[in-house]
């Protein structure tokens, strides 16, 4: 059995951080580090065919929720805080309404329990059009991205997913053949019975679109004791955009 790989900060109660698609645990190093100075022991967690974890060419929300179980069992954790953000927090719900034993509370980032067709296209064509035979380097990849990605802080995201394979051979440390191919699976919905009745705590960003107000009703069927916030100034990358406002409504509703 493969185990995740993590960066384990802090001492305290157990607090699981999950990334979305195409990110890695590294994403959420400055706010994970301000959990960990508050008392958490925080687990910046890449999931499969992402950052330094395993790949594999299975890929759905029951195996990503599997995982993490398997992630609990191996460093001992009984239960835990679980944090998740896009594709992360889909994982994080399946993890809840699966196995509401192991999760203490759960804090979703601007995703709801809805299927999502393929939206992410534009960015899998741009990573496609990267020839690593020709591209030696990370300016070299980014010149060939904004060709096709105007938005700088997207291309900067992508770009910290490239890495050393071999001495002058760049690649990719996210599966991509694995992931361009499961789109659909990526947009997938818990299932329509799935309940998690712990305290929840949604944050979306007012600038985003992945949860409208007409998700309020979906959100409060699976998670009845859920709490929706908005966060200012903010997209779909929420965490990133405002972190400040993000780490005070997380972190009051962690002491609540």
């Amino acid at each position: 059995m493969e185990i995740l790989h993590s960066k384990i900060m802090g001492k305290g109660q157990p607090f699981l951080i999950l990334h979305g698609f195409l990110g890695m645990s590294d994403n959420w190093k400055t706010l994970g580090t301000q959990y960990a100075e508050n008392g958490f022991q925080v687990h910046l967690i890449d999931q499969r065919n992402h950052g330094k974890s395993f790949h594999s060419p299975d890929f759905d929300y029951e195996l990503l929720s599997q995982d993490v179980i398997n992630y609990m069992d191996h460093h001992h954790l009984d239960s835990a805080i679980v944090l998740g953000h896009s594709m992360g927090g889909k994982t994080a719900m399946q993890l809840a309404t699966s196995h509401p034993e192991k999760v203490t509370k759960l804090l979703v980032a601007d995703i709801a329990p809805k299927f999502y067709p393929p939206h992410h296209q534009d960015i899998v064509n741009a990573l496609d059009k990267l020839d690593f035979d020709k591209i030696t380097s990370r300016t070299e990849a980014d010149e060939e991205l904004s060709k096709y990605l105007r938005n700088f802080g997207i291309r900067q995201f992508l770009l910290k997913n490239l890495y050393w394979v071999e001495q002058g051979k760049l690649g990719f440390r996210f599966n991509f053949e694995v992931l361009k191919n499961k789109m659909e699976e990526i947009g997938d919905n818990i299932s329509a019975l799935a309940i998690y009745e712990g305290p929840t705590l949604f944050l979306r960003g007012d600038r985003s679109e992945y949860i409208m107000p007409n998700d309020y009703l979906e959100i409060k069927k699976h998670f009845p004791n859920a709490q929706i916030e908005t966060i200012d100034n903010a997209g779909h990358w929420l965490h990133a955009e405002n972190p400040t406002q993000f780490f005070e409504k997380s972190f009051s509703f962690l002491n609540s």
